[in-house]
């Protein structure tokens, strides 16, 4: 599968410069064009990566990854003509893995990505142990935000892995709703419990995606609790 990056940058003609010059590479490259809908265009691409400027109409670089971080991990590399220290604080202390700034050469923008994708996915990435939750032969990967069963697999935004993942730490008990609320809780937003409504939906969407229907059982007043209706690995 080709990685694909998503590149957030109000330069038209810099944004189809890095476009081009990183698709010679074999990665999918998508440019950002409504700096009002980066998230939509987020949740549409999936990006394994995120090259994002700092100045952008209506909110900076800044915001926008604080808004990503709530729901994935994958990297991102600002690029910016800002050169203080204090902005390379702060777009680290907001969610980024690098700063580069600007004017840089192509390459160099090429070598931190394919460094940041090696960190997140590939070699480097395998030497750490890594988490994984199994139910019945369902599988769960929070640090890859990504769902498995048999020979298919879903990504998950940051929410749907977090509910996922209590829901099968709590397996076969019930998962209360203000345990799940907790858990989606952070210092940015507050959280209703129709946020946790629509994530449920959600949740019980990706698994009809791989394959598992009714997989999440509603417990009147009281949560959630997954529910096994599917055969073993094994058996698929």
């Amino acid at each position: 599968m080709q990685q694909k990056i998503m590149i957030v940058e109000d330069d038209p003609k810099l944004a189809e410069h890095l476009k081009t010059h990183i698709e010679k590479y074999g990665y999918t490259v998508s440019n950002v064009i409504d700096f009002d809908r980066v998230m939509d265009e987020f949740h549409q691409i999936q990006p394994h990566l995120v090259l994002l400027d700092i100045n952008l109409p209506s909110y900076d670089g800044y915001f926008w990854c604080r808004q990503i971080r709530k729901e994935s991990v994958c990297p991102v590399i600002f690029l910016s003509a800002r050169i203080g220290e204090m902005d390379q604080v702060l777009a680290l202390e907001n969610g980024a893995d690098d700063y580069i700034t600007k004017p840089f050469h192509p390459e160099l923008v090429m070598a931190k990505i394919r460094s940041q994708l090696r960190r997140a996915y590939g070699e480097y990435a395998t030497r750490a142990a890594e988490r994984v939750l199994e139910v019945s032969g369902l599988k769960l990967l929070p640090e890859r935000l990504e769902l498995t069963f048999g020979t298919k697999t879903v990504s998950l935004s940051k929410n749907e892995s977090d509910i996922m993942e209590s829901l099968m730490e709590r397996y076969p008990r019930v998962a209360g709703r203000e345990d799940l609320l907790e858990k989606l809780w952070d210092d940015q937003s507050y959280v209703d419990e129709n946020t946790l409504n629509v994530n449920i939906t959600r949740v019980r969407k990706k698994l009809q995606e791989i394959g598992i229907h009714e997989g999440v059982e509603t417990v009147r007043g009281v949560g959630y609790r997954l529910y096994v209706t599917w055969p073993k690995e094994e058996e698929v």
